[in-house]
């Protein structure tokens, strides 16, 4: 079955939610950070969701917005059995080609300075525009 991007909708909402907040939570107590289930709330009503899935299976999330410059990864995780299998490049590649169907010049996302998913960024073009002592800003560059 081909990956997809799919839609999310507010039923899905606990799902990602649940998935980010396992993803996010070791690195929220490293840097002694509070996770706010209601930020994340909030944030699903003015970012786009979609599903990462293949066939009828659900392997993940991202969450996305934009300006005139960016398309912006604001979250992407995937189940755990999902990870290491080429479904994050995947959806990297696809986010770069919507970008460039956007007409947007650039991809950007934030990742926490400790997070091995650096290594999986840098793969895919993107480069480090600075960080502070819990996030590396990187962007990529579309041509």
């Amino acid at each position: 079955m081909p990956l997809q991007l799919t839609p999310a909708n507010d039923t899905h909402r606990t799902f990602a939610r649940d998935l980010t907040r396992r993803a996010m939570l070791p690195y929220y107590r490293e840097y002694d950070l509070l996770w706010l289930e209601e930020a994340f709330d909030e944030a699903w009503g003015w970012r786009e969701q979609w599903l990462v899935t293949e066939g009828d299976a659900v392997l993940g999330f991202c969450s996305l917005s934009q300006d005139r410059q960016a398309l912006f990864i604001r979250e992407l995780h995937l189940l755990p059995e999902h990870r290491g299998r080429g479904v994050g490049s995947w959806v990297l590649e696809q986010l770069a080609l919507w970008a460039r169907q956007r007409h947007l010049p650039l991809l950007r996302l934030m990742v926490f300075r400790s997070n091995p998913a650096r290594v999986l960024y840098q793969r895919h073009g993107f480069v480090e525009m600075g960080e502070d002592e819990c996030f590396v800003r990187m962007q990529r560059t579309i041509d």
